[in-house]
């Protein structure tokens, strides 16, 4: 006789993981850090509410990506335990609570704050699931440079959370995490290359080879340079963001110039590749954090 195992039913943590938590906190602190970098101070229930939103927001086209990538994330050990390829969550249930997510964080942000940071918002959630996930992801190897600008929204949503309009400096911090994500997604692919020729995304490794990725990361380095200095060079924020972002920056050009100009060998454990990327997550904490820093000392 033949005993059937069914999965055991999603619970909270499954529910968290489909938000992906560790991309939110990078989100939800670049949105923190533009909101309290305005020349205007909101009141901290509100503030509190809007960063809330930003999170629900970001969580809720995590979601709706795992939705619609599942096929995908079975075919790779790096995403092959999330709750959906796992078996312990039906695509339905992801998808109901990533649209109910969408649809709430985008009406309590309006309600709390104002239309514009929640237009903005939708925007930032329709341009990562549409754009990103069901467009660009699986047909070409330029997916990360277009759909970066979905992870590039937030500081502006802060900021027009706060404000209620949009000025130079939150134009700027995008262009910045615009240009970052590629060198930053890049490194990841570099060591992640054989799980996503498996899965059959067309990241510019499996595409173009090592080579061209190498060099395209050093080449979207050298604006994403001038984007991080460009607030300070431009008057719109004081010495010390100035020299955080001339010290970090500094560093990132270096670890890019070992990563563009190497030449791999069978078994090679990636180590530049891996540093890189992770420094590329402190690089951002420390240059927004040096932003806020800067507006409040």
């Amino acid at each position: 006789m033949t005993v059937t195992t069914l999965p055991l039913p999603a619970d909270w943590r499954d529910f968290l993981a489909l938000t992906k938590p560790r991309v939110m906190t990078l989100v939800v602190f670049t949105g923190l850090c533009g909101m309290l970098a305005a020349p205007v101070l909101i009141d901290p229930i509100l503030g509190f509410t809007a960063i809330l939103c930003i999170a629900l927001g970001a969580g809720a086209a995590g979601a709706l990506n795992q939705w619609y990538e599942a096929d995908i994330d079975a075919k790779m050990k790096r995403t092959e335990g999330r709750p959906l390829p796992a078996g312990r969550m039906d695509r339905q249930s992801a998808l109901h609570f990533g649209v109910g997510l969408a649809v709430f964080s985008v009406i309590l942000m309006g309600l709390a704050t104002n239309v514009l940071a929640a237009s903005i918002l939708t925007v930032s959630i329709l341009f990562y699931v549409l754009i990103y996930t069901v467009w660009l992801k699986r047909r070409t190897p330029q997916n990360i440079v277009i759909g970066g600008a979905a992870g590039a929204f937030p500081p502006v949503i802060g900021w027009a959370a706060a404000t209620g309009d949009i000025a130079t400096l939150p134009i700027l911090l995008f262009v910045l995490v615009f240009l970052w994500t590629p060198p930053h997604f890049w490194a990841l692919a570099l060591f992640m290359k054989t799980d996503y020729a498996a899965a059959g995304v067309p990241m510019l490794p499996v595409v173009a080879g090592e080579r061209a990725t190498r060099t395209q990361i050093g080449l979207y380095t050298i604006p994403m340079a001038a984007a991080a200095i460009a607030p300070w060079a431009l008057g719109l924020t004081g010495a010390i963001y100035g020299w955080v972002a001339v010290a970090t920056t500094a560093l990132f050009a270096a670890m890019v110039a070992q990563v563009a100009t190497r030449r791999t060998q069978p078994g090679d454990t990636m180590r530049p590749e891996k540093r890189l990327f992770a420094y590329s997550i402190l690089y951002l904490f420390i240059l927004f954090g040096a932003l806020v820093a800067d507006r409040w000392i």
